[in-house]
């Protein structure tokens, strides 16, 4: 007979997420063991922006600038499905906590919803006046989507309708900075954002909908010399930007007990934000480049980053040290995500390619 397994779903979630998932091994000590490379997927004809895992932990999606969302096997290494309709680079990917919906954003100021099972569109969300889509966050509970932009305001829909919910604003009207970075919180009660000159914004989404905290974040304010704008405004004669956003936010991720903000920016740094001030309590060094993507393991012990240094990096997160570089990727790594159990890194870079990394020790042949 047929031994019964365990499933490893274990349904749909509902309410907020637990402050973290209980992992029968310490995912610290397991990353520190040893990091290794098990698989790379090819398939992509241009650079990937992002990538996410199932919540099944079985498949994964990937897009990037060939406007194609790609669903993968993860044991046997197949494509399993390329969804088209996007029209300009796929920035951001999310599943839906049940599984049940994939949604991407991209370029084309649209956000798609789609069935990963069967490759369906589902729902395209969009508005009048949107610019290039580049982030996006859900709520834990799976029922509302935040999307960050070009534009200065943060939209939020609701999944299940594709009803628009909320405008979220800041307080200063002569604030026209973009919003390119968003994050909920763990609880589902706040948003983080992050700016094209690396500000930070923590708001309340329900019910007020209002910005709490607006922090300096990356941002430094130079000393100006009357001559120059340092804010990055675009300048036609000069061809572009007369003074590239320096500080502009690539990435914001909670702790999974939320009490940690931790954000990457094109300065190269990571900084740690304590809530609910947003204390900022740490700047960790070592990137040597834009950091594009966090993530955290599911017991809140391990960070990795990635950026445009071509390289990925895992951090002790409560002491702040860099203890591991993956160095394998030929080109910028945009997207890092842990498997649902912590135990699998995926990255995706723009070499074209999405790797698979374990932990752990090496299997003994």
């Amino acid at each position: 007979m047929a031994e019964m397994t365990q499933p490893l779903s274990s349904g749909s979630q509902t309410g907020p997420a637990p402050a973290a998932i209980p992992s029968p091994i310490d995912l610290l000590d397991y990353w520190k063991a040893g990091t290794r490379e098990v698989k790379t997927f090819r398939g992509h004809s241009q650079g990937i922006w992002a990538v996410a895992f199932s919540p099944d932990g079985l498949t994964f999606a990937s897009g990037g600038a060939d406007r194609l969302l790609r669903i993968w096997d993860i044991e046997t290494g197949r494509l399993l499905r390329s969804l088209r309709g996007h029209t300009h680079d796929i920035r951001a990917i999310l599943y839906t906590p049940d599984g049940q919906t994939l949604v991407s954003g991209s370029e084309d100021r649209t956000i798609r919803l789609w069935n990963p099972k069967t490759g369906e569109p589902t729902k395209l969300l969009f508005t009048r006046y949107d610019h290039n889509v580049c982030s996006l966050s859900l709520s834990p509970d799976g029922l509302m989507l935040a999307r960050g932009s070009h534009n200065k305001d943060i939209k939020i829909w609701e999944i299940s309708t594709g009803t628009e919910l909320m405008t979220l604003l800041g307080k200063d009207q002569y604030d026209h900075h973009w919003s390119p970075v968003v994050a909920f919180s763990p609880d589902g009660f706040h948003l983080a954002s992050g700016s094209d000159i690396g500000k930070i914004k923590l708001w309340e989404v329900l019910p007020s909908g209002e910005e709490k905290i607006l922090h300096n974040g990356h941002w430094q304010d130079i000393q100006d010399d009357d001559t120059t704008e340092y804010r990055g405004y675009f300048v036609e004669d000069e061809g572009g930007f007369q003074k590239p956003m320096l500080y502009w936010i690539g990435a914001l991720t909670f702790t999974p007990d939320g009490q940690i903000l931790i954000s990457g920016s094109r300065d190269a740094t990571i900084k740690f934000f304590q809530l609910p001030q947003m204390t900022e309590i740490r700047t960790l060094k070592g990137h040597g480049g834009w950091v594009r993507s966090l993530a955290v393991s599911p017991d809140g012990r391990v960070l990795a980053s990635s950026g445009d240094d071509n390289q990925i990096k895992l951090w002790d997160l409560a002491a702040g040290r860099n203890f591991r570089t993956l160095k394998t990727h030929t080109g910028a790594v945009r997207g890092v995500t842990f498997s649902p159990d912590g135990q699998r890194l995926l990255s995706a870079s723009w070499d074209r390619t999405v790797k698979l990394w374990e932990g752990g020790t090496e299997p003994q042949e």
